[in-house]
């Protein structure tokens, strides 16, 4: 049975969201802050979370920031409607989606089954099990595991299926919504900000090293590639 974290100081809202993914198959744990949050976090593991970003003692950006340092999980933050800085800088910290107040229950548990159909890992073709090497970079897909000049990279499974996409193309131009399609299916309800909040922190870990042989360029009103510097022109 997979365990889901549910996070809001809202009494109803916790009970009619642990109601519904009750109905769907999951061990609910609930807390109402961020500490209490944290705590059933460390305590045992969870298969998705879902934050509300306003939250006593610590808020919903805090707990995501804190679970990212360690964990890859699934996380969905709950904003306030019309506040749309929260979504951008929910998907800045490393949530992989948000749902906007007030909302359906139903239209979450989709969005929930969504991303958890998602688990399944990237394709690595005919190779199956095979690493990609470029340079110094080693991406391996049967462990889930970065490396840059020896240094381990620690990536979220969608900020590693995004450089595993492009890697394994290089010097192709994938479209924002490519990536979408790709990494979070068609199904998505999200936007087109998502990859561009992704592809930023992939950046920024990858830059813990110098990598003169190959970087992911933006292609200005298109999309994004992974470029190797033999393939310029």
């Amino acid at each position: 049975m997979p365990n889901m974290l549910i996070a809001d100081d809202h009494p109803q809202i916790l009970s009619i969201l642990s109601d519904y993914a009750q109905m769907e198959g999951f061990a609910v744990t609930t807390a109402e802050d961020g500490e209490e949050a944290l705590a059933c976090f460390a305590a045992r593991p969870f298969d998705i979370v879902l934050l509300d970003v306003m939250m006593p003692k610590r808020d919903g950006f805090d707990v995501c920031r804190s679970i990212r340092q360690h964990s890859s999980v699934p996380i969905i933050m709950i904003t306030a409607r019309g506040e749309d800085f929260e979504r951008i800088m929910g998907l800045d910290i490393g949530a992989d989606d948000y749902i906007v107040k007030p909302f359906s229950p139903g239209e979450v548990m989709a969005r929930v089954r969504a991303i958890l159909r998602r688990m399944d890992g990237p394709h690595t073709g005919s190779g199956g099990e095979g690493c990609l090497t470029v340079g110094d970079l080693i991406v391996d897909p049967a462990r889930y595991t970065t490396t840059l000049a020896g240094i381990p990279i620690a990536l979220t499974k969608k900020e590693f299926e995004l450089l595993w996409t492009l890697a394994s193309h290089p010097g192709r131009v994938f479209t924002r919504d490519n990536l979408l399609d790709a990494i979070w299916g068609l199904d998505y309800y999200g936007d087109t900000r998502t990859v561009d909040s992704h592809i930023k922190r992939l950046r920024a870990k990858l830059g813990a090293a110098d990598h003169p042989d190959w970087q992911i360029d933006t292609v200005w009103g298109v999309g994004y590639r992974f470029q190797v510097a033999a393939d310029e022109a």
